[in-house]
């Protein structure tokens, strides 16, 4: 899929979202709740270990967890790319060790978890949407994007930078 049918294809994924104004997530969360017609919890991770987004849907309830170690910018960008997994109703790509999961979940039987997905992968369709969604609401919320803080010195952007040109195949122009 080309960078611009990938957008419009979003955007139509976005058509019926309240994106709250002023912009919070915990309200975009809820928006997603509502949509879902189940409960949604975001919670921060407490390790480094894994990969800094993951959402979790249990049989009643969906749980996005999210690195809090980074940048508001950073951090508000993996919440909504998580979200936008749930917009999506993508179908779960990745396998998650059993161990993450007693960290993140310590009580929960891992054979109860029906769906997970992290983020790792850029190169696919799905993380490629999510991606595209998360940059959307959050440039329609008001936020500045990623792209607008390339000159930044957090090694945390700039990473996110890099992951957002390799899934949408742009390349960052010299700055100087």
């Amino acid at each position: 899929m080309n960078l611009r049918a990938l957008r419009q294809h979003c955007e139509r994924l976005l058509h019926d979202i309240e994106i709250p104004e002023p912009f919070s997530i915990q309200t975009f969360a809820d928006a997603v709740s509502r949509r879902r017609r189940r409960p949604l919890h975001l919670l921060a991770k407490t390790s480094h270990l894994g990969p800094c987004g993951l959402w979790l849907a249990l049989p009643e309830v969906d749980y996005v967890f999210y690195e809090s170690a980074t940048s508001p910018l950073h951090r508000d960008h993996i919440i909504v790319h998580e979200l936008a997994h749930l917009l999506a109703d993508h179908e779960p790509t990745e396998y998650l060790d059993p161990s993450l999961l007693r960290g993140l979940l310590p009580d929960l039987d891992p054979a109860v978890v029906q769906r997970v997905l992290a983020r790792s992968i850029y190169s696919a369709v799905q993380e490629q949407e999510a991606e595209m969604i998360a940059t959307l609401v959050l440039q329609r919320a008001g936020q500045q994007t990623i792209a607008d803080q390339s000159n930044s010195n957090d090694p945390g952007e700039a990473a996110l930078l890099e992951r957002l040109e390799s899934t949408l195949g742009a390349r960052r122009s010299a700055r100087g």
